[in-house]
């Protein structure tokens, strides 16, 4: 019952629509009829700016983390540690990414799921952001960004395994990649849009529209 209950409040913090509530509050609007449409902080930012953008993604980096770091600790006796910081923040994700306070339509989970690895494993997730900045400095596509900052976070895990020695469990590599197949899965029509030409660039670092 504990580690259902930890679940439960893992999904319904991750639930939280951060972005939606600024957009409420802010413009007095549901952000997924404007912009993008979609219920994350990059479509805030494209109508609201920089700052509230920032608050809304540190929110939802925060939701991971505080689901993977601290609502696992509820689990219970019984439950491994790590399996429980692992289900629990992949339920934050979900919960984000199919919000219970908003019709199941939330965000694509990238901020979330950067808490739950921020918790997991900071060193690849430092390495993602870096990736991700590079990315979008160079293309201002947040997408593309992104999906590189997912894919990249196994990667590095597997490289500094291999390459360096370094030691884990193997159920964060798993993790890992499920997270980057997951990102990938809810940005496939930005892929699609990428592939045709069609996606829309965000003006970061005063570049782009």
């Amino acid at each position: 019952m504990q580690f259902t209950a930890a679940l439960l409040l893992g999904y319904l913090i991750g639930s939280i629509p951060s972005a939606l509530i600024a957009g409420r509050i802010l413009l007095g609007v549901d952000i997924r009829t404007i912009g993008s449409g979609n219920a994350g902080a990059t479509n805030l930012y494209r109508v609201a700016g920089l700052r509230p953008y920032l608050a809304v993604l540190a929110a939802d980096i925060f939701k991971g983390y505080a689901a993977t770091a601290w609502v696992a600790g509820a689990a219970g006796p019984g439950i491994d540690a790590l399996h429980a910081m692992i289900a629990c923040g992949l339920a934050a994700v979900i919960g984000h990414i199919f919000t219970l306070f908003a019709g199941f339509k939330g965000g694509k989970g990238v901020a979330t799921a950067a808490g739950m690895m921020l918790a997991l494993a900071p060193g690849p997730l430092l390495a993602a952001i870096v990736v991700y900045l590079v990315i979008l400095y160079f293309t201002s596509y947040v997408s593309l960004g992104s999906i590189g900052a997912a894919v990249s976070v196994p990667v590095t895990l597997a490289v500094s395994h291999f390459a360096l020695g370094s030691t884990f469990r193997v159920e964060i590599q798993i993790i890992a990649v499920v997270m980057a197949l997951l990102i990938l899965l809810t940005h496939r029509e930005n892929i699609a849009r990428l592939i045709k030409g069609e996606e829309r660039k965000t003006g970061f670092f005063g570049k782009g529209p």
